[in-house]
């Protein structure tokens, strides 16, 4: 009886250090993961394992578990011998990742449009106006990080909700699934895209609320649209302008 009291004991201390790892690996995960999409830490920026952990506080193994998990979702990328940095994405990456979001978020758009409640088209309209309020005030802020990361949020709250709206958790589990908003997120903090056309979500919302699935879907499509040309354009000298180098340290 006492072996197994002793056994039970350093199973749950075994269980407990390993849960204390994870929780750390997911911190660290969740705060590279808000540098990156913040744009603290830049598309093509090297990441170093020993100043990540002197910055967060943490040992290595944490911060490589986060990495790996980053790298699993494509947020970052890795070269033997080289090291890891945020990942640049190609050309092709960001045409597939749009046409991905399109096609999921357009049949959101389809659903929400023909399940929405009034009181749902009134909340979504009142969300729309205010992200555009918060797009315009982000024009005007230099450089301010902190403050455009918050309208971000929003932006994908507000598209979440959209897909919430459909009724349909197949169809959210595929958009959380395939990150399609993070990496929007992505590609416009390092393209630097921070304006939009004035009522461009209260136009969407409208749209959705219309009860014309096809306005629903034509809004959408127009919406995720916009802008594809310059990410690409702003996007594609990166590849040249930060070619990979040895690491020095890791």
């Amino acid at each position: 009886m006492l072996a197994k009291r002793k056994s039970s004991k350093g199973l749950i201390a075994g269980l407990s250090a390993s849960s204390g790892a994870e929780s750390l690996a997911s911190k660290a995960y969740e705060q590279i993961r808000d540098e990156i999409l913040q744009g603290n830490l830049a598309v093509g920026d090297i990441l170093s394992r020993r100043r990540l952990a002197n910055k967060l506080n943490m040992s290595f193994l944490p911060i490589t578990e986060a990495l790996q998990r980053l790298e699993a979702e494509g947020l970052v990328e890795s070269r033997p011998r080289i090291g890891t940095r945020v990942r640049i994405p190609t050309k092709q990456d960001i045409l597939d990742s749009y046409v991905i979001r399109e096609a999921l978020e357009t049949q959101a758009a389809r659903l929400c449009c023909e399940q929405m409640t009034a009181a749902e088209q009134e909340q979504l309209m009142r969300s729309a106006q205010h992200l555009d309020r918060l797009y315009s005030a982000s024009a005007t802020e230099n450089e301010d990080s902190r403050f455009l990361f918050s309208v971000h949020t929003y932006h994908m709250q507000f598209h979440m909700r959209v897909a919430q709206l459909a009724r349909s958790p197949g169809l959210l589990r595929a958009i959380e699934r395939e990150q399609v908003l993070i990496f929007n997120w992505l590609y416009d903090t390092a393209a630097q895209q921070k304006t939009l056309p004035t009522h461009f979500h209260s136009d969407l919302a409208k749209a959705l609320c219309s009860g014309d699935v096809i306005k629903a879907d034509t809004a959408m499509r127009n919406h995720i649209r916009h802008g594809l040309d310059q990410v690409v354009e702003n996007l594609g000298t990166l590849q040249v302008s930060k070619p990979w180098r040895l690491k020095r340290n890791s």
